[in-house]
């Protein structure tokens, strides 16, 4: 099993009104009336997993992450509605036709063998129950093209090269066709968002707390910081900053699904 990147929370909070955009509007699709128990994979730190207590009063929410930094972060929005707990999401189970709503929201990027799971999430839903994901897929955004060459030239190679591999991405044709076969009615669609981040060198910042995170923490101590000016001096080229911020083009796959009653 893969060693996973320890997870920043207080960098990965940088940004999180355009980090939380999509899982708003992922949830806004899902039509559970009264839904009693949702489950948030990939729950992060916490704070996009507890806006769920308003959008359905009556559930209990508990949150999963494979992250113990992200789940310490998570701890004190807890209560008698919020849990929250380290798992991995390639092991997790819960009993068949239990859950009313899951959703996975910026994490099955992570998992090569995604598509493989989503029986198994199915399958833990009631019969009339939702499943909703969201995943980034900007693969080839120049953010990660300029990861990628950099890890893979001397100095960083030998550390870093094999860290800033993602695997491609389902589209959201390939979500349709994989829930559909699982009976499910399915609602998929992608959109590139046009988030205006302010701050000097902005996309550097934002990627230190996601896609560049594996690769920063693969290196030692002495060549963390090399790297970090060089991907950063070609980020802030590939992404000048302006007046008004810098614009990060971002495409985001969403995929809404409801399992047959």
């Amino acid at each position: 099993m893969r060693t996973s990147p320890v997870w920043n929370p207080q960098q990965y909070g940088k940004y999180a009104d355009e980090r939380g955009r999509p899982f708003a509007e992922l949830i806004g699709r899902i039509r559970a009336a009264e839904p009693s128990t949702v489950i948030d994979l990939g729950c992060g730190p916490g704070n996009l997993t507890a806006t769920l207590l308003d959008r359905w009063p009556a559930a209990n929410v508990h949150g999963v992450d494979s992250s113990a930094e992200m789940i310490e972060a998570a701890q004190p929005l807890a209560s008698d509605r919020l849990t929250f707990e380290v798992g991995d999401l390639r092991e997790w189970t819960a009993p068949s036709a239990s859950i009313d709503v899951i959703v996975t929201n910026a994490t099955l990027q992570w998992i090569p063998e995604q598509l493989e799971l989503l029986p198994g999430f199915v399958r833990a839903l009631k019969p009339g129950g939702w499943l909703a994901i969201q995943i980034p897929g900007n693969g080839n955004a120049p953010s990660h093209a300029i990861l990628r060459e950099l890890a893979g030239t001397e100095p960083y190679a030998p550390y870093a090269a094999g860290t800033s591999l993602r695997a491609d991405v389902p589209g959201p044709a390939e979500y349709v066709e994989a829930l559909s076969a699982k009976g499910c009615s399915v609602d998929a669609w992608e959109t590139t968002y046009s988030h205006i981040l302010q701050g000097d060198n902005a996309v550097l910042e934002w990627v230190k707390g996601t896609g560049a995170r594996p690769v920063l923490q693969s290196l030692p101590d002495d060549l963390r910081a090399r790297f970090e000016a060089e991907y950063g001096a070609r980020l802030a080229e590939a992404y000048p900053q302006q007046s008004f911020g810098t614009v990060l083009p971002f495409r985001r796959i969403f995929a809404v699904a409801q399992k047959e009653s």
